[in-house]
């Protein structure tokens, strides 16, 4: 009978010579082919070694795995929780805890993934690896680790990061308010652009996002007291990628009519003859006076985009980008500090060259521009 201390844990362990030799044959007979066989040939050496003395250093350099892998292992070995099981014929057999994502496994977990928690008796909302693991455990009685859970979820191709916020998009002319939009675009003649619109909030409270940090310690950001507001108007030309905008402290139609008289003053009439503005449906864009503007200026139209559909405006990736750069994660003091630093985002960056949005390519928008082209031939031949 062998009696060992295992030494960083200060726990005594005994094995007969009997066991201990019916474990050295399981081990150097293991097929690294057959299933299961990869880990348990390592919990065996795990437990052969600690029983010849080995410490736990020792034996995590020699097996290339982490010291605490060595301790899970011995402690699940002392209280019978290491899954060893043996046949009829007294051989050890593999268990049933496995590391490899077979298909069978991935069909489970990522039916898993589909569901709600809730579904499956959890009071949260979000999935994570333990209660993945333990989920798994209860419906098919396969243990594995959080860790071994995180790994297989890398494998489907799944990541952890932050959902985002969408507004339902049940717009009745979502199809012809796209179609028409990109049949514009792509009809365009000389002497016309098509110049997409809106609004930009710039708020001295910063918004916060990831940035590099040492570990264990969370990034701090001074909130500003009060918070202060100012608001950036702007069109972005997708053919030259140019960003044009303007300035206010108050998002209103003013804001509006005043970045359409800086487009009439930039795209002169010498050189263009009509001009295309796309917005979404905010009040300001439809307001009284900004009607008045439009008949005082007609070769501006206004194309207006499907409702709660922020997409189909590549201006929105710009104003990302803004957002990325200047008013994530800043320690400005003053707003008009921040409102420089937009400012100057605008000038030295660009030009923002984005394209339309998959949105406007759907094979039912496609559709609607065939028959917008066959009802007005006379343009389409242009």
């Amino acid at each position: 009978m062998i009696q060992r201390l295992w030494p960083d844990t200060r726990v005594s362990w005994r094995t007969r010579s009997a066991q201990e030799y019916r474990l050295r044959d399981a081990g150097g007979g293991a097929s690294p082919d057959a299933g299961g066989a990869a880990p348990l040939k390592r919990w065996l050496h795990i437990v052969l070694l600690s029983a010849a003395g080995r410490n736990s250093t020792d034996i995590a350099a020699v097996l290339f795995c982490s010291r605490s892998s060595v301790y899970r292992t011995v402690r699940a070995y002392q209280t019978g929780m290491l899954g060893l099981e043996y046949d009829a014929r007294g051989r050890l057999m593999p268990p049933t805890r496995t590391t490899v994502l077979v298909p069978t496994l991935r069909r489970s977990l990522l039916a898993l993934l589909k569901a709600s928690p809730r579904a499956y008796g959890w009071c949260r909302t979000r999935w994570s690896c333990a209660t993945l693991a333990l989920t798994l455990q209860a419906k098919r009685g396969m243990t594995v680790s959080a860790e071994t859970m995180r790994r297989w979820l890398h494998e489907l191709g799944w990541v952890w990061k932050r959902a985002k916020l969408v507004a339902k998009d049940d717009d009745p002319q979502r199809i012809d308010r796209l179609a028409r939009i990109r049949w514009v675009f792509e009809q365009l003649k000389r002497g016309e652009a098509v110049l997409f619109a809106d609004e930009l909030d710039i708020h001295l409270l910063p918004k916060v996002g990831c940035a590099w940090m040492p570990q264990g310690r969370q990034l701090a950001i001074m909130t500003p007291g009060q918070n202060q507001k100012h608001y950036l108007a702007g069109a972005l030309d997708l053919a030259t990628g140019t960003l044009l905008h303007c300035l206010g402290p108050r998002k209103t139609n003013a804001l509006f009519r005043d970045l359409l008289s800086v487009l009439d003053a930039r795209y002169p009439a010498e050189h263009y003859t009509r001009l295309y503005v796309v917005v979404d449906n905010y009040k300001i864009h439809k307001a009284k006076a900004v009607g008045q503007w439009l008949a005082a200026h007609p070769r501006f139209t206004l194309l207006f985009l499907p409702t709660y559909c922020p997409r189909a405006n590549p201006i929105e990736r710009a104003f990302g980008d803004v957002h990325d750069t200047c008013t994530r994660n800043h320690q400005r003091k003053r707003l008009p500090d921040l409102v420089a630093d937009v400012e100057e985002h605008l000038q030295v960056n660009g030009p923002w060259l984005y394209k339309l949005s998959q949105l406007y390519y759907e094979p039912a928008v496609t559709a609607a521009v065939e028959n917008i082209t066959a009802a007005d031939p006379s343009k389409a031949a242009a």
